[in-house]
């Protein structure tokens, strides 16, 4: 057996050896995908048979489907139910507050009100001007993501030019609205739900603001004032002032909806917050926000 040979013996036997191995692996492969496939098409197939044996239409079908987009993109929904809720706010046999903010979002009082509700475990409603939103996209989406209700509080705040006419209450609603998507990045997102600057009621605005309740009811949009505050738009400056004020004003009631503002130059709002939780606390209220209200 000569040299030449045996090297030749050895290289047949490594090809067959390498050849074994890579029909092994590919045997592998091929029933690892065919598991999957398998897998898959099972899982299809359960989906397709639920929806066969559960006997909905396809009309049904995509409701079910759009329900579960909605509860995915906390999208709000504005049914007769809600509009009856929204219209019997403030009676509760229950004790219930609502902690609102307008005017916001600013960077220097928004983000630290934030870091305390997320801290207290507390989702409030932020009742936000469309040129804010512009400004601070970021806090709008975190406000969103953290599971606080994003409402609308008209675009510009200038009462001369939100209250020219009903058409542009109406207007300044959809622009702030747009912001509002934009900066969330949920396209559909529509609150359903305004806050008139300075009020739905009186003042010298007041028979354009009940056309514009029209116009916005017209519209699947309906609006909401408040029935206990702080103050804090209204000169007082300290706490003490505003703790006073939000007692004087809350009474007994049983459900309450606080108006407070979250604008640049409201930290005395802030420093007086953890001291309204604890009150509220201490009395028994629950804390709710509009997704609660709004179905």
């Amino acid at each position: 057996m000569d040299l030449i040979y045996i090297k030749r013996m050895y290289r047949n036997r490594i090809i067959i050896l390498v050849s074994i191995i890579i029909a092994f692996f590919m045997l592998v492969t091929f029933v690892v995908i065919g598991s999957i496939t398998k897998v898959t098409s099972v899982s299809v197939n359960l989906e397709q048979s639920e929806f066969k044996n559960s006997d909905l239409s396809s009309n049904e079908e995509n409701k079910i489907i759009t329900a579960v987009v909605e509860e995915k993109e906390k999208l709000p929904k504005l049914t007769n139910k809600g509009k009856e809720n929204i219209s019997n706010i403030y009676k509760s046999k229950t004790k219930r507050v609502f902690l609102t903010f307008d005017d916001g979002p600013s960077k220097t009082i928004t983000i630290p009100i934030l870091d305390l509700l997320k801290k207290e475990n507390i989702k409030a409603t932020f009742f936000v001007l469309g040129s804010r939103v512009e400004l601070y996209p970021s806090i709008v989406k975190r406000e969103y993501e953290e599971g606080h209700f994003i409402a609308n509080h008209g675009y510009s705040h200038m009462y001369s030019q939100i209250y020219s006419s009903v058409d542009s209450v109406l207007d300044e609603y959809n622009k702030t609205n747009k912001a509002v998507s934009k900066a969330i990045g949920v396209k559909k997102y529509n609150s359903h739900l305004f806050r008139f600057p300075g009020g739905s009621v009186g003042g010298k605005y007041s028979d354009l603001k009940k056309a514009a309740i029209s116009r916005l009811d017209e519209n699947n949009i309906t609006y909401v004032d408040w029935n206990a505050l702080t103050g804090d738009a209204e000169g007082k400056k300290d706490s003490e002032q505003q703790m006073a004020y939000l007692q004087e004003t809350m009474g007994e009631k049983n459900s309450l909806i606080i108006l407070m503002h979250d604008a640049g130059d409201k930290q005395v709002t802030y420093e007086t917050l953890p001291s309204i939780i604890n009150l509220l606390r201490e009395k028994g209220y629950e804390f709710k926000n509009f997704y609660d209200i709004m179905k």
